[in-house]
């Protein structure tokens, strides 16, 4: 059921206005007219001069040195501000005596890989880019490993380097780097596995997992990456030269082969 309110009524104020009589005049002198306009005059001629004066000073500050808003842009084209010349890429004296390496000891190109194997992009580099590399460029790499592993988010990194330096003292290092990185799971039982599975001296081996004597060597390792600004793994360098991430073989390949021609200082 719907209501209906009344309408109210607007109140009106009124105001009472005194009128004068029919017979009531009201005279005027004449002096007092002219006094009037005096006066409404000079308001007039103040206004009017205060107008006029407000334009002109607007108008004459950009002459005084104070650029409006529209000066602030360019008339013209715009010219780039002349730029640095480009600095020549930093180029790091990098240690790779008594690391694992393979390679011609002459080779014209040192690549120095700081990884990590537990890495997913450190595997990854392994497996797509890793021996393309070597096949494209055959006797003229050098290829060094060194660790650095990334124990806070990869708990069996640190175990993995042990083991791969252990088999390295039975002169099967690279066989052994091969196998961690094309595994699927990392652990001492895959460790002890794959010593087993190269014919190595698994007793002597197992020693060297629990005697912690390659510790110090890998800690060394990573000290040495962050002191030179090392942050991800992979990183590499060749000849010096950082490239890092698991990067194509093309970026690569454009690396070297500026480095071959002589084209980086």
């Amino acid at each position: 059921m719907v209501t209906k309110s009344k309408k109210s009524t607007p109140v009106v104020e009124i105001e009472e206005t005194y009128m004068p009589d029919a017979d009531e005049t009201i005279t005027f002198k004449r002096s007092h007219f002219y006094s009037a306009l005096v006066v409404l005059a000079f308001g007039v001629g103040l206004m009017l001069g205060y107008v006029l004066w407000g334009r002109g000073a607007v108008a004459a500050a950009p002459a005084a040195g104070q650029p409006s808003a529209a000066q602030d842009q360019p008339s013209g084209p715009l010219v780039a501000a002349p730029t640095a010349e480009p600095q020549p890429p930093s180029r790091y004296d990098i240690s790779i005596e008594g690391y694992p390496s393979f390679g011609p000891d002459d080779a014209p190109i040192t690549i120095v890989e700081f990884s990590d194997f537990q890495c997913p992009y450190c595997r990854r580099f392994h497996e797509q880019t890793y021996q393309a590399l070597l096949d494209a460029y055959p006797g003229q790499i050098r290829f060094v490993y060194r660790n650095l592993p990334l124990t806070s988010i990869h708990p069996e990194a640190m175990p993995a380097a042990v083991a791969s330096l252990c088999a390295n003292d039975q002169n099967v290092y690279w066989d052994y780097h091969e196998k961690l990185f094309s595994s699927d799971a990392l652990g001492r039982t895959v460790y002890v596995q794959y010593a087993t599975d190269l014919e190595v001296d698994v007793e002597e081996f197992t020693a060297c997992l629990d005697s912690g004597k390659h510790d110090d060597f890998i800690q060394q390792d990573m000290q040495y990456a962050f002191s030179i600004g090392v942050q991800s793994t992979p990183t590499f360098f060749v000849n010096g030269l950082a490239i890092v991430g698991a990067q194509p073989l093309l970026n690569f390949q454009q690396l070297i082969d500026q480095e071959l021609a002589g084209e980086i200082p």
